[in-house]
């Protein structure tokens, strides 16, 4: 129904019309596989749309097989200040919980531990919870067949609820893994828990570290003036910001825990952003992202670019919320692909397209930066190109701060594989800054403004460098 851009399902075995058909998709999934790419698709777990058949039979006061696939109260009256609900909804006597917003119901997946004064929360094992639990294996075995490479998991830890359900997310997620690695061993599993320690041995190959649990993400390049306008996030200056007001520290020390925990076991994602946040660009030069791109291409896990931030699009303001998109609406703008009509996103009527395009005179394009050696769009090549081809710097390579402080103080990081050491040092700040370290360097790779001799790096503003040390 897309009162939520698709996030409130009503058919899990059915692409939206608007997309084509399943015909189209499977054609996708092969037609990738040519060229040796994989597609995910985006799996939303925890809740359907009230549009959905399930939620519609729940909503019927007698009793039938999909009564207690939905978290409902007995009484209109009833609820827990823990959780949102919805009532006055439907014939049936109850209050009904929700994940997100009033048209996504909860799946029923259970309590732990189930309150024995509220009847209406069932154990993770009951019959019905373990039914909505095979219903979601079927759905995925449905789509792994067709050819899909994996999936995505919106909200992945909004499963169970209860003071306890941590254990029991972290086992329903093992559980499916387990039966993944025996009926599809290829297949991938991404998070969308932002706490890898935890997601990853829950089952997850690859979680993100992003805008909510933990604060690290925010507060490199996402803090204050760079936040999502009007959204509750808030922080002190981000450190990829040339005040030089923000610290890298906190990012630094949360990296260096969730390694420890998840290495050997899966991977930490620090993407360039997605369809829930700002743009990355939000006021900064391409320089500037040049500078970002420059860490987040370097770190160990799986990068991930949000559609658009290779080319530096940026966050268009003033739209009216779309299908539920409210402050993220400007960050799901349309690509900028040349200076044709609609930038060559569609030669429909504009005002048939989704969002409009970006109205900036200046707004980046892909057939301008292709053309350009120095661009933001060939530089994120470069660095994708440089990992390709270096172990140290790739997904498994080792990760050492060698430098992270509280405001303004360079950013400089050891990266280590198969006997080479590579040295990333980044001054993000708006102003000079020297650091003395014990180390040496043997090869500039990429050097934008930095100097180092005996072991003292010297930085002009906003610059940065990889070194084979």
């Amino acid at each position: 129904p897309f009162q939520d851009a698709g996030y409130d399902v009503a058919d899990f075995y059915k692409v939206a019309p608007r997309y084509g058909t399943n015909d189209d998709l499977k054609k996708i999934f092969v037609e990738a596989e040519k060229r040796g790419m994989k597609v995910i698709l985006d799996l939303v777990a925890g809740h359907t749309s009230i549009e959905h058949p399930w939620f519609k039979e729940s909503c019927k006061p007698q009793k039938n097989k999909y009564t207690n696939y939905y978290i409902w109260t007995n009484t209109w009256g009833e609820g827990d200040p823990n959780y949102r609900f919805i009532n006055g909804y439907a014939t049936r006597e109850g209050n009904f919980m929700i994940n997100f917003f009033y048209c996504q119901p909860a799946l029923n997946y259970g309590f732990s531990p189930a309150d024995p004064e509220k009847p209406w929360q069932l154990p993770p094992d009951h019959p019905d919870c373990m039914a909505v639990r095979e219903e979601m294996r079927n759905i995925m075995k449905f789509w792994l067949d067709m050819g899909a490479a994996g999936f995505r998991v919106d909200m992945a830890s909004s499963l169970i609820r209860g003071k306890d359900a941590e254990g029991g997310i972290i086992e329903i997620w093992q559980d499916y893994r387990a039966w993944m690695e025996k009926e599809y061993p290829e297949a991938i599993l991404v998070a969308e828990w932002s706490h890898p320690d935890k997601a990853i041995n829950a089952g997850f190959h690859i979680d993100f570290m992003v805008h909510f649990n933990l604060p690290g993400y925010t507060s490199l390049f996402r803090s204050e003036k760079y936040r999502v306008p009007n959204s509750p996030f808030a922080g002190k200056s981000s450190f990829f910001d040339k005040s030089g007001e923000g610290g890298c520290s906190l990012f630094a020390d949360e990296l260096t825990g969730q390694l420890e925990a998840t290495t050997g076991k899966g991977y930490v994602s620090v993407p360039t952003g997605n369809h829930d946040i700002g743009r990355i660009r939000q006021g900064r030069s391409m320089e500037e992202l040049k500078c970002i791109y420059t860490c987040l291409f370097t770190l160990p896990g799986v990068p991930f670019i949000y559609y658009g931030d290779e080319i530096g699009m940026d966050y268009v303001t003033g739209l009216d919320s779309k299908e539920g998109g409210y402050n993220r609406t400007g960050a799901r703008t349309p690509m900028q692909w040349n200076d044709s009509f609609n930038a060559g996103f569609s030669s429909a009527d504009a005002e048939q397209l989704y969002l409009p395009i970006d109205p900036s005179p200046d707004r980046p394009l892909v057939s301008e930066q292709d053309a350009d050696a120095d661009s933001l769009l060939n530089y994120t090549r470069k660095l994708i190109k440089l990992r390709r081809e270096t172990p140290a710097l790739a997904s498994d390579g080792t990760y050492t701060t060698l430098n992270a402080g509280e405001k303004g103080e360079p950013y400089i990081y050891k990266r280590c594989a198969g006997g080479e050491n590579y040295i990333i040092a980044l001054n993000p700040a708006g102003k000079a800054a020297e650091v003395k370290l014990d180390v040496k360097v043997s090869e500039d790779v990429i050097v934008s403004g930095v100097c180092v001799k005996d072991g003292m790096f010297t930085f002009e503003p906003g610059s940065y460098a990889i070194y084979r040390s």
